[in-house]
């Protein structure tokens, strides 16, 4: 991952947006030697939104299980078709 300074950023915003388009690599903007931000492809965000969307799920069913808070089969296809009719 590249690492830039603000100030970079700042003069050199459209090579640094290029290059980022180009090799699709996260660039770390540091302000006064700290991690400030990430700066991501448009896309590369999108993908890691969705892929988040989706954990999230997989560990609230992982969750339920847990505390028992489960159906059954047949309750969930009941519950399943009245979303789909």
């Amino acid at each position: 991952m590249r690492t830039e300074i603000v100030t970079t950023l700042k003069r050199e915003a459209t090579r640094i947006l290029a290059e980022l388009h180009e090799n699709r690599e996260p660039v770390l903007i540091t302000e006064h030697g700290k991690p400030s931000a990430y700066l991501v492809d448009a896309d590369d965000y999108e993908f890691m939104q969705n892929r988040m969307k989706i954990l999230e799920g997989i560990a609230q069913g992982e969750r339920a299980i847990l505390e028992k808070k489960t159906v059954s089969k047949s309750n969930a296809r009941k519950v399943m078709k009245k979303w789909l009719d």
